[in-house]
């Protein structure tokens, strides 16, 4: 293995003040043998004198180039100097230690792919706290983001997961489609490559979000898993099933407490109990508690649905298809 030498690439767009907490994160790593690469959407707004301002405090690469992010990501891996690339969504904060905490670990195991953990901080607003226990209780997701250190059934996902410039040469990058982060680190995984999660190399994903717009992104994670399912033969998993389940579930209670007697939601009072108590105990807050039934069923109906929808329309699979053919 030769010396890592990391790159550190970001596909944003509109996002100054996330990027800046961001870029202040690295400012502050204790390791700062690295580069970084943003690649940006243009706007009428963007980063150029933000990043300009970091100059003499990093080796920072801006470039703006008017594709989509998968493209730009791809093109930021091109760009790269360094032979191990880390990829991140530019609304995450790197503790102190966290590229020596990475370096450590590939260098006493080197794997060709890795992935981290993301986590909650206290700075966060409620409903930030309500989806990060949506996003990472077992009650709600029962592994689907992969949070296992099993070789079988880790993905690495694109807010913070790194990979050799190797990986890129022999899979290709990002491909144009919904759940391509996950489509990536399938491909890797068949093409032989090493993946392991790296518990330590955890990120503070501050989600800036909105019930509504929580909902519209599980969604689409729903609706990714039947394409994902094509693609990859064999990657569906009972778990995936689970939201599906409990959305037709939920849909079966609530028309039959109108059709004929209230009780018949008592299952999903008590989820709801159940969920509250839960959030109660790891946030220690009521209010955080009573939003995380709602981000918790967002959650589940989201991606029950979503995977329903693609299931019986295939339109994002048919979109993808056009895409991938063209590539």
């Amino acid at each position: 293995m030769n010396a890592l030498q990391f790159s550190i690439i970001v596909p944003v767009y509109k996002r100054n003040d996330e990027l800046t907490e961001f870029l202040d994160s690295l400012t502050r790593q204790t390791d700062q043998n690295f580069e970084v690469l943003i690649l940006e959407a243009p706007s009428d707004d963007d980063a150029t004198k933000l990043c300009q301002s970091y100059q003499d405090r990093l080796r920072i690469v801006h470039k703006i180039d008017d594709s989509s992010r998968s493209a730009r990501r791809n093109l930021g891996i091109e760009m790269a100097n360094g032979n191990y690339c880390l990829l991140f969504d530019s609304d995450v904060i790197l503790p102190p230690h966290y590229i020596a905490t990475v370096r450590k670990a590939l260098t006493e195991h080197y794997v060709d792919c890795f992935g981290g953990p993301d986590s909650a901080d206290e700075s966060f607003t409620d409903m930030q706290k309500a989806v990060n226990y949506a996003m990472t209780s077992i009650m709600t997701t029962g592994g689907i983001r992969g949070g296992t250190k099993k070789l079988d059934k880790f993905l690495p996902r694109a807010f913070n997961t790194g990979f050799s410039k190797e990986v890129y040469q022999k899979i290709g990058g990002y491909r144009e489609m919904i759940g391509e982060d996950t489509d990536l680190s399938m491909r890797i995984k068949e093409g032989g490559f090493k993946v392991r999660l790296i518990p330590e190399a955890v990120v503070v994903h501050k989600r800036r979000i909105t019930l509504k717009k929580f909902y519209r992104q599980v969604y689409t994670f729903g609706k990714a898993r039947i394409l994902l399912t094509k693609l990859h033969p064999g990657s569906l998993k009972i778990m995936h099933l689970f939201p599906t389940a409990f959305a037709l579930g939920t849909t079966l209670l609530v028309l039959l407490a109108l059709l004929w007697h209230w009780w018949c939601i008592t299952p999903l009072l008590l989820f709801a109990l159940m969920t509250f108590t839960e959030s109660l105990i790891r946030n220690g807050s009521l209010k955080v508690a009573g939003l995380s039934i709602l981000t918790s069923f967002a959650q589940l109906l989201g991606y029950g649905f979503g995977l329903l929808d693609e299931l019986f329309t295939r339109r994002a699979s048919h979109t993808a298809a056009e895409k991938l053919y063209r590539q």
